[in-house]
């Protein structure tokens, strides 16, 4: 299935997904027991591929507990390194959610943790590299990296946002160690409104690499908002597309990703399994070409985007 799971909104809190205003036990017994039904759901359906990390709060925790007590054999883990969870549990914590790090020592931390993932860990990434952190130049990190590749026989990458990400995905897909390239994955936020990266995903599919897409609803601005006004012309054209297919127009969203990049993995950022069944309803369909050119004339400037998000609040 080309549909994998994300546990960004499933282990902690606050996160910075638009939600309803529905109130929902935020304790971490309520949250455990929503993860490992969640995971549980997810395999039933078919999902095999689970995305984590440290800065998940409770995310990695949950999977790792999760995987050990099922047991399956067929399942394929992944997580990152360079964030730190800071709001500890805080319900509308004010400071910042996540610490970035991109330090050798950050690195060797937090995989002193992740490691007990494995076998099970078939992907270890740079949490939201950019060409501020530094971490795409430091020796020492990059070698780091190289050796846990070969020692465990792992693939590793990097995830992106923000609006420099085609050009940092261009420079880390020609980084070389020993005559052998060093990222074999590349975590992408792409979805209708941000599709800067088109090009450099199509190349990177070209030369065999894994393209994991993810924030494909936008954060979930491809709901109807009215906070969004300028998005109105968007919610038409998916009202009636969800309605001829039967779906939600999550469901279209991600379908979109799939028929028109035609990606590795998307990853569902479902935090409920409300949400999750909906958006394993992408496999009941396709889009058509005239669909895929409505849609993807959705796409908005970049910097816009960027700006737009950023603004969204923790809830």
């Amino acid at each position: 299935m080309p549909l994998g799971l994300g546990l960004a909104a499933i282990g902690r809190p606050d996160y910075i997904n638009i939600r309803n205003q529905t109130k929902i036990d935020k304790s971490q017994k309520a949250f455990e027991t929503n993860a490992f039904a969640m995971l549980d759901e997810a395999y039933t359906l078919g999902i095999r591929f689970f995305d984590t990390a440290p800065s998940y709060g409770m995310g990695e925790k949950y999977l790792l507990k999760w995987h050990t007590q099922r047991a399956h054999k067929d399942v394929h883990l992944s997580t990152k390194w360079g964030y730190t969870y800071m709001a500890n549990w805080k319900i509308g914590y004010r400071g910042k959610h996540e610490i970035k790090e991109h330090s050798l020592a950050k690195l060797q931390e937090q995989w002193s943790h992740s490691k007990a993932l494995l076998p099970a860990l078939a992907l270890y990434q740079i949490h939201s590299a950019t060409f501020d952190s530094k971490v795409l130049n430091n020796t020492a990190v990059l070698e780091e990296l190289y050796r846990l590749k070969k020692e465990h026989v792992i693939n590793l990458g990097i995830t992106s946002s923000g609006i420099h990400q085609a050009a940092l995905l261009k420079t880390a897909s020609e980084i070389h160690l020993y005559h052998e390239p060093l990222f074999d994955s590349f975590q992408v936020t792409y979805n209708l409104f941000e599709q800067s990266t088109h090009n450099v995903l199509r190349q990177l599919l070209k030369a065999g690499k894994q393209v994991i897409i993810k924030e494909a609803m936008a954060n979930g601005r491809v709901f109807p908002n009215q906070q969004f006004p300028n998005y109105q012309k968007t919610y038409q054209i998916l009202t009636k597309l969800a309605h001829k297919y039967h779906v939600g127009m999550d469901a279209i969203a991600l379908r979109f990703v799939l028929d028109y990049v035609k990606p590795s993995l998307v990853l569902s950022g479902a935090s409920n399994l409300q949400q999750l069944r909906e958006n394993s309803k992408v496999n009941s369909f396709t889009l058509n070409q005239s669909e895929l050119n409505t849609l993807s004339s959705l796409n908005k400037n970049s910097a816009h985007y960027w700006s737009e998000r950023n603004a969204l609040q923790w809830n």
